[in-house]
């Protein structure tokens, strides 16, 4: 289940529509009080914060999730129409996961939320990825070169489940950097390289199966 805190009626509403036609459980709240009295806040999947709020706001909810053992791991976008970048950093360094100001398009939205939810591991996405002898056991967090296991890195596991995730298809460095370290990441493609380098190592002989598109970025299969 996702969560919606939007004093807005009618952004709340579309909010939680939206997500419901795009596949996932979607519910709203008003405002903080509503919030915390729901029981089962623990079993959630992701929460959405507006920032200003009636009474208490997204700011102070946030610092309470994130000083709740329960709470503390599931991830949480902040919604606002404040898009100035001292309040954008006060959200990040509180421990939010991505910050979207209003407005903002569905199509993009659905695209941060996934986005979000395949770096926290909450995508609910539990099969697993296999290619040749190279598996990703998702629901375990493992990966298996042959039989030996291979210990990753959450980003080097989160580069190869995307890669492995959209086998046969090249991805640029730009849209990797995107999907693994954020969609607003500012990093240089250059990490996405150095990942990829050491991840082939790791990989030993499956590393050969991550392949480099010269000018372009990277595939598997």
């Amino acid at each position: 289940m996702i969560y919606c805190v939007e004093d807005e009626r009618n952004i709340r509403e579309l909010i939680v529509y939206t997500l419901n036609t795009s596949g996932f459980e979607a519910t709203g709240c008003e405002d903080a009080t509503e919030f915390f009295a729901i029981d089962n806040l623990k079993d959630a999947q992701m929460f959405l914060l507006d920032v200003m709020l009636p009474g208490e706001d997204g700011f102070s909810m946030l610092k309470k999730i994130k000083s709740d053992a329960d709470l503390k791991d599931i991830p949480v976008i902040m919604i606002t129409a404040k898009d100035a970048e001292y309040d954008k950093v006060t959200g990040l360094n509180l421990g939010a996961d991505d910050y979207i100001a209003k407005p903002f398009g569905m199509m993009e939205f659905i695209a941060r939320v996934n986005a979000v939810l395949r770096r926290s591991g909450k995508s609910g996405q539990t099969e697993d990825l296999t290619y040749k002898d190279l598996t990703v056991k998702r629901a375990q967090h493992q990966v298996f070169a042959g039989d030996e296991q291979v210990e990753l890195t959450l980003k080097e596991f989160n580069l190869l489940e995307y890669l492995l995730s959209n086998r046969g298809i090249v991805l640029t460095r730009d849209k990797l950097l995107e999907a693994v370290w954020g969609y607003d990441f500012d990093g240089e493609t250059r990490t996405v390289d150095v990942h990829v380098r050491t991840l082939r190592q790791k990989l030993k002989s499956c590393g050969d199966y991550i392949e480099t598109v010269r000018g372009v970025g990277y595939k598997i299969g």
